[in-house]
């Protein structure tokens, strides 16, 4: 039986900025990954700045590595209702080809060890994990799960979201358009959803949306949806229009779960959307991954380094400060996504921000952390 550290199941932005920070420490780490890096997956691909220190001081610079500089924001409702404003902090636009492909060549440098393989069983016995992957078993003193929202091992956990049916489904394309700002992302409401658009490395602009189930049931198929309810946002209709797609056909996820999730499972360290899933109408869980990698990293180093420090504290001391740092913010997003599905509320909420910015900074506030020095 092969024996480490620390087990890593997942190799998105929480499971490989963890690997890197522990390994970092000094301590042995093995990440499981499905899919050999790098691919695609679905997301925004819009991280907000206040990760670029803690990054960078991992020795990882997406700006450099060709990130685009965001700088503004705009959003809008389904007829059409835009309101446009500064980011206090910006972002970054970076597909997640090349972030998490970044963030696995720093990784793999430091002495990080990959499977690309399934695990398909988590077992604590004693004060020890066992992991099983294609019959072969592996040892650690601590497991994080970094698997991102949804996975066979959480119905094995018993999480409760994990034996509900879930009504969201997420949809992502890159295009290639002329005229969409370098420096802009922007969030358009359309019947049953709404819908990101932001710049990336290569030029082409990321689409990624989120559709309620209800909507969506009704065509069945991407394109159809596309041109029969995202389009008729006036903003989407006229970037669809006029974009030509870089994929031979989108990237879909469905089942997607919105609902309270706990940051520690049977002993299990939980990070990113495995921990809690932020509506991507937030804009920053890209962010609040590398976040609670961080923080999981910096308690489990802990534990390995210091003998009077207990599983029982660690176990505490995460779960509190996860709560601390990121339950409001989950909390906020659910209440946030109900006004922006509501054309009422959100008209009327539209044009209110429109005469007063300070509520759109209010909300950035609430979905958004201050920088990680």
């Amino acid at each position: 039986m092969s024996c480490h550290d620390v087990i890593i199941v997942g190799g998105g932005l929480a499971g490989l900025t963890s690997a890197i920070a522990l390994s970092g420490f000094g301590h042995r780490v093995l990440l499981f990954e499905t899919n050999p890096y790098p691919h695609h997956k679905v997301c925004g691909e819009y991280v907000s700045n206040e990760v670029k220190p803690y990054l960078e001081r991992l020795g990882v610079d997406i700006n450099k590595a060709g990130g685009v500089s965001i700088t503004d924001f705009e959003i809008s409702t389904v007829n059409g209702t835009k309101v446009k404003k500064t980011l206090p902090l910006g972002g970054t636009g970076i597909s997640r080809y090349l972030f998490d492909d970044l963030l696995y060549n720093k990784a793999k440098s430091q002495g990080v060890a990959f499977a690309f393989s399934k695990v398909s069983d988590i077992a604590y016995t004693q004060g020890k994990f066992s992991v099983t992957s294609e019959d072969k078993m592996y040892s650690a003193s601590i497991v994080i799960g970094a698997y991102g929202k949804r996975s066979p091992l959480d119905k094995q956990l018993k999480r409760p979201f994990s034996f509900q049916k879930q009504d969201w489904l997420a949809v992502k394309a890159h295009y290639t358009h002329p005229n969409f700002s370098q420096h802009l992302v922007a969030l358009h409401n359309f019947e049953g959803g709404y819908a990101g658009l932001s710049k990336t490395e290569t030029g082409a602009v990321n689409l990624c949306y989120l559709a309620h189930y209800n909507s969506f049931k009704r065509y069945n198929d991407i394109d159809r949806f596309n041109q029969e309810v995202v389009a008729r946002n006036p903003y989407l209709g006229a970037f669809l229009n006029t974009a030509e797609p870089v994929f031979e056909k989108p990237l879909a996820i469905a089942q997607i779960s919105f609902e309270k999730k706990s940051p520690v499972e049977d002993h299990i360290i939980m990070c990113g959307d495995t921990a809690g899933l932020i509506h991507p109408l937030c804009g920053n869980g890209m962010a609040m991954a590398i976040h609670s990698a961080k923080l999981a990293s910096e308690h489990i180093h802990t534990y390995l380094s210091k003998p009077e420090y207990d599983r029982g504290q660690l176990e505490t001391d995460y779960a509190r400060q996860w709560n601390i740092i990121f339950k409001n913010r989950l909390w906020f997003g659910r209440r946030l996504q109900n006004v922006l599905l509501d054309d009422r509320w959100m008209n009327a909420g539209l044009k209110l921000a429109s005469r007063s910015k300070g509520i759109l900074n209010y909300v950035i506030s609430k979905t958004h952390g201050k920088p990680i020095l």
